[in-house]
């Protein structure tokens, strides 16, 4: 663990997915077991009577005006706006008159499919040479870079960025970028976080790797049949301890433990016997200096997919002897929020944290063949001081991510 006077914390956090906006939002659907998935309105396509989605209930137009930016305005792709409304819950409890005035301020933001669900309708134009001056607009919101600076132009922001996309782990590894950034000296405070939103390139290519449950996912269960996506965004500030304490930030936690592998395995799928998981696992408890047993709720990234619960499960029981702490996966609340996971459940696990309530694994039945172990269906109460996040992407891109109490 770092030195005290440079321990990573936390000061501020913002969200926003399917189950609403902001921290107390996201509580309140995993006390009262309130799932946010349904058939999609908002993304537009032939099957939306057959999955069920964690979609964010604003539509693009809706965003746009609690934002602030007139419904005139082209080029902020759905990416952006869900980014940015995370961003601006963010700004709740954070002064953005420090952020844009801070010398050394650091953003790093993740994506997987940019302005894919805007980009996908203007295909036929795009293939027939048909690409007008308006249409062009879009084009460039492909880029997964895009939101990155629309966000940071549309808040008046100077940071150092970069755009990170590794999968489902894309906005976990952008913590773990930031804090390397924070402990070198590159800045004074970083963003960290990112946002994605639902396609139909996206919804289509899961569902063609079979990948995709047509009914609420069962993550860690026997009858498990693949994810539900989702949508969403969210973004947490670092800093260093000192200078937080230095301008009086309420400290929300401290990034005590992570750690990033690879396990080289298979290009979607996660090694069997859950080797990768195992050693990230254990290089952030080792990074963070704590046991095994210190750690008190693990959010897993638990997508109900036959070969993620198989590989995670088997590396939590392996580690743990067989007798792991509470655990249990958010994604039945949420969907698979596919880059923005990994910042989104980081939240809901110190979220967890803060209010000792551990969030229920929603629609497990029966347990495993494979494990001993079964994951925590009701929302419970336990002292939590460590909590552990893992997300775990395509092509073995695995990283774990340790908060403790402030």
């Amino acid at each position: 663990m770092l030195q005290t006077s440079d321990r990573i914390v936390v000061s501020s956090m913002g969200l926003i997915s399917a189950l609403g906006t902001g921290i107390a939002a996201h509580t309140a659907a995993f006390e009262q077991r309130k799932s946010g998935l349904r058939h999609p309105q908002h993304l537009k396509t032939l099957h939306a009577s057959e999955f069920l989605v964690g979609e964010v209930a604003l539509s693009d137009v809706a965003m746009m005006q609690q934002l602030g930016i007139p419904s005139t305005k082209k080029g902020y792709s759905r990416t952006s706006l869900i980014s940015m409304c995370a961003i601006a819950d963010m700004l709740q409890t954070t002064d953005l008159a420090w952020l844009q005035n801070l010398p050394k301020l650091g953003y790093i933001n993740a994506n997987t499919v940019g302005g894919m669900s805007i980009v996908e309708n203007l295909y036929m134009e795009m293939i027939t040479d048909r690409i007008d001056e308006e249409t062009d607009k879009w084009i460039d919101t492909l880029d997964c870079a895009e939101s990155t600076e629309h966000v940071a132009r549309f808040f008046g922001l100077n940071p150092a960025m970069a755009t990170i996309s590794t999968a489902c782990s894309s906005s976990a590894n952008s913590i773990i970028v930031g804090a390397r950034m924070l402990q070198h000296g590159l800045v004074d405070a970083v963003i960290v976080g990112g946002g994605d939103a639902l396609s139909r390139y996206t919804l289509n290519g899961f569902s063609a790797l079979k990948n995709v449950d047509k009914t609420p996912c069962k993550s860690f269960d026997q009858n498990r049949n693949g994810l539900n996506l989702g949508e969403g965004a969210g973004y947490l500030l670092l800093e260093k301890e000192s200078s937080a304490k230095a301008r009086g930030a309420n400290i929300l936690a401290i990034l005590s433990g992570f750690s990033n592998h690879n396990d080289t395995y298979h290009p979607t799928a996660p090694s069997p016997d859950g080797s990768g998981a195992l050693r990230t696992m254990a290089g952030a408890l080792e990074r963070a200096k704590l046991p095994a047993q210190a750690i008190h709720y693990i959010n897993a990234h638990g997508t109900a997919t036959l070969n993620n619960d198989h590989s995670e499960g088997l590396a939590i029981q392996n580690l743990w002897q067989g007798v792991p702490p509470p655990f249990s996966s958010t994604k039945a609340f949420t969907g698979h929020t596919l880059a923005a996971a990994g910042a989104v459940e980081a939240i809901c696990s110190i979220a967890a944290m803060q209010a000792n309530t551990v969030p229920p694994n929603l629609n497990w039945e029966t347990p495993m063949e494979e494990l001993s172990i079964r994951p925590c269906t009701q929302s419970e109460k336990v002292d939590i001081n460590h909590v552990m996040s893992n997300s775990f992407g395509f092509g073995g891109s695995n990283v774990t991510l340790i908060f403790s109490r402030a």
